[in-house]
């Protein structure tokens, strides 16, 4: 079965892995190199393993552009994140044996290197890939 990885993060966390001012502690190009490092060896792990099935990084929250309507009207609004509010920052999608397994490889991203106060808020959200109207029953 597949199962997506979600991770989460704010426009402040992007803004401290840039160098920005956040009235946080900011990352230094090490601590971004080694993250990088470690997403690379997770990702080839899971690919060396055959249970990778795609991971995408998405860019900043306020790059995105969120549309509903209003009065019939399509409505687009630029940037609809407040700095502090997390949205999905990246995803992989993963096909193993069980939803256990799926668990314990996103586990492995909670030794994922980065400032102390970004480990100390970071999590990830493991949800089964719905493929078919049978799966939605389970």
């Amino acid at each position: 079965m597949k199962y997506m990885i979600l991770t989460y993060a704010s426009q402040q966390d992007y803004d401290g892995m840039a160098g920005k001012e956040t009235g946080k502690p900011a990352w230094t190009g090490e601590d971004f190199a080694a993250m990088g490092a470690f997403m690379e060896k997770f990702n080839a792990d899971l690919a060396e393993s055959g249970e990778l099935v795609e991971t995408r990084a998405l860019a900043a929250p306020v790059l995105t552009r969120r549309l509903g309507s209003k009065d019939g009207a399509s409505v687009v609004t630029d940037g609809p994140y407040a700095e502090t509010q997390e949205v999905l920052a990246g995803y992989w999608i993963v096909e193993c044996d069980s939803f256990d397994r799926a668990t314990e490889l996103a586990a492995r991203l909670a030794d994922t290197p980065a400032p102390e106060f970004v480990r100390a808020t970071a999590y990830a959200d493991v949800r089964p890939i719905v493929e078919g109207s049978g799966d939605l029953l389970d």
